[in-house]
């Protein structure tokens, strides 16, 4: 799968794709998905056996602070199979912290045309009290009994704040792509300059010169 070619949503921030590294209430087992090759990879086994409230993924085209894509965990009854694209919309964020700096989780559920049932939905508040304890539970200690892992969950943020995060992480990913781009452009640059002044003497040039000062006949009379 090249991930390249999967857009950030039909309306970003409003309605963006979640590709899908675990599935809801899969094992404890932590997919990745390699984002050059797109290839499926076993993080990890998770050392607690809990399992994902929902279908967990990250947005494409987007860059959160800790350099990966930003994470969402799609709310709804049926497990989505690892790669599947799913056209989603924010509710919320869970705003969260772990060991390598923050960590929010945006919170969406699928678009009206894919589960009409939950239109009326329109904010993690929409959500019943157990459902956003079962979430934020799930964040907490998911990562229980990992060595030098740990998690703090913070507040909840609605659904402006979880439009804005993915703004910035569009934002984000596009300032990467253009730094590295620059980059490779300077370094082309370097290496182009670095070639003329290595290039060897014009062989015309070195003739002349070697005529000029190699001529051992008598002079002409």
């Amino acid at each position: 799968m090249d991930l390249s070619k999967i857009p950030v949503g039909t309306n970003p921030p409003d309605e963006v794709y979640v590709v899908v590294e675990n599935g809801k209430g899969g094992n404890p087992v932590k997919y990745e998905i390699d984002k050059d090759s797109g290839a499926v990879f076993v993080d990890r086994f998770m050392y607690t056996a809990m399992r994902y409230p929902g279908n967990y993924g990250f947005i494409p085209h987007t860059l959160s602070e800790d350099g990966d894509p930003v994470d969402i965990l799609v709310l709804g009854d049926t497990p989505v199979i690892p790669t599947a694209v799913m056209s989603v919309r924010p509710i919320g964020v869970l705003i969260m912290e772990d060991e390598q700096g923050m960590d929010e989780k945006i919170i969406a559920v699928p678009v009206d045309e894919l589960l009409p049932d939950q239109e009326e939905i329109k904010s993690y508040k929409d959500l019943s009290k157990i459902k956003r304890e079962q979430i934020e539970h799930f964040f907490k200690h998911y990562k229980d009994l990992e060595p030098g892992k740990w998690v703090k969950v913070g507040s909840w943020g609605d659904a402006d704040d979880a439009k804005r995060l993915i703004e910035e992480g569009i934002q984000r990913e596009k300032d990467a792509k253009a730094s590295v781009k620059k980059a490779a452009k300077n370094t082309a640059k370097t290496d182009g300059s670095t070639a003329k002044k290595d290039k060897p003497q014009n062989s015309s040039a070195a003739n002349k010169k070697k005529r000029a000062g190699g001529n051992t006949g008598k002079p002409k009379r």
